[in-house]
């Protein structure tokens, strides 16, 4: 089953294609330059998207399932500039296009968490509490009660992809990899970009010894994000391993 798993959603993540690797055995440079119905107040931040992993044997990308916002990025007044273009499908994928463009690490980081900003957004107040009091306990380590509000709000919305991450995190931080890998899945088909989905795949392919596999999903994240450090760097690495680096 697992195995089934890993190729569905490595069949997802291959939808894009892989930049080549320079000779030197890094990834390429990036290329040149060409509103919720609630929000979290001062006294109950949104937690961050990423969680420690439980296995500290292999080093563990930060960027796995999601990178954490920016605490300016999270203030309403910044939340609402977001709102300018006019639909939010527009303002995501002008981000998208911003950050493919964008090589310095610093600045696609900022452009990277508007677009988390708009992930988070679902719409409904209920569901935003839900991913809310989710986060909180993930935070405090109660996945009993973490997985059920995640399930509360994904019989809500079955099609918000951000609670499909916030699952397969969850299941990621437990071991349950196979649970994990479905709800990546689920997660990158409603938003094939998701480059912390991707990179939650990408971490578990290296876990379970599927190198290659893993290796090009990471490749692939540097087609959506591609001054992504972590990414960088597990991508040289893996082709060094596989491969041996290049003279």
């Amino acid at each position: 089953m697992r195995a089934v798993l890993i190729s569905a959603a490595l069949s997802l993540v291959l939808a894009f294609p892989a930049p080549a690797l320079a000779q030197d055995g890094e990834p390429p440079a990036a290329m040149p330059e060409a509103s919720p119905d609630i929000v979290p107040g001062p006294e109950e931040p949104e937690p961050p998207m990423v969680l420690p992993a439980p296995d500290e044997e292999l080093e563990e990308s930060p960027d796995a399932f999601g990178s954490a916002p920016l605490p300016e990025g999270d203030a309403p007044e910044a939340a609402e500039a977001d709102d300018a273009p006019a639909t939010p499908e527009r303002a995501i994928d002008g981000l998208f296009a911003e950050l493919r463009q964008e090589p310095d690490e610093g600045k696609a980081r900022l452009i990277a968490s508007r677009i988390e900003r708009q992930w988070r957004r679902s719409g409904s107040a209920t569901i935003d509490l839900l991913m809310l009091r989710a986060a909180t306990a993930m935070s405090e380590q109660n996945s009993a009660a973490a997985r059920d509000l995640l399930d509360q709000a994904l019989v809500l919305a079955p099609d918000y992809a951000e609670a499909w991450n916030r699952r397969a995190t969850l299941a990621f931080t437990t071991d349950e990899w196979g649970k994990s890998l479905a709800d990546i899945e689920q997660t990158l088909l409603r938003e094939p970009r998701h480059w912390g989905a991707m990179m939650g795949l990408a971490t578990i392919l290296e876990r379970t010894g599927h190198k290659d596999k893993a290796l090009q999903a990471y490749m692939q994240v540097l087609t959506v994000y591609p001054a992504l450090r972590s990414a960088q760097d597990a991508a040289g690495r893996l082709s060094d391993e596989l491969v041996g680096p290049l003279l």
